[in-house]
């Protein structure tokens, strides 16, 4: 899907008003040019955002800005939201804390467009959780502040809400 197409389509989410509920992807997938290579065509941005908490404001925070960046961006920027502690529960199939359909559906769409999604092998360990037990979209990480540490030695920058 051409660049346009993916900001027109983004435009059309309304992540502050309409959101995703209804939205189907599953006809004309989208994929950022440097998914297909796993990130080795660098875009001009790139950012990793931290998910560390389950309250509901602060993942709306994180996912909008995520959503909000690609908008901006399109095919140039390259995101990542790495989960842990408590923030690993946006990354489960059955949340052990109270995370909204409309969240999970948000991590659905914004991982068809290029979004990765750690998931910390640590607190998955602790919280006795196998890959099983995490949505598709989440790649796991032995630890996900490691993860975040490559990915900023990489030329990410890091972003703590």
């Amino acid at each position: 899907m051409k660049q346009t197409k993916r900001r027109q389509f983004l435009s059309l989410l309304g992540f502050g008003g309409i959101g995703l509920a209804g939205v189907s992807l599953s006809s004309n997938k989208a994929h950022a040019h440097h998914t297909d290579t796993h990130f080795d065509d660098k875009a001009a941005h790139r950012l990793v955002y931290q998910c560390n908490r389950a309250d509901h404001d602060y993942i709306e925070h994180v996912l909008f800005s995520c959503a909000e960046m690609l908008r901006k961006y399109g095919d140039d920027i390259e995101l990542v939201i790495s989960a842990f502690g408590p923030g690993l529960n946006l990354l489960a199939r059955r949340p052990k804390r109270s995370i909204s359909k409309l969240h999970q559906q948000r991590v659905a769409s914004l991982a068809e467009y290029g979004v990765r999604f750690q998931a910390c092998g640590n607190t998955m360990k602790s919280m006795n959780w196998l890959e099983k037990d995490l949505v598709e979209q989440a790649q796991v990480v032995p630890i996900g502040v490691d993860g975040i540490m490559q990915l900023q030695e990489q030329g990410f920058s890091y972003i703590n809400m």
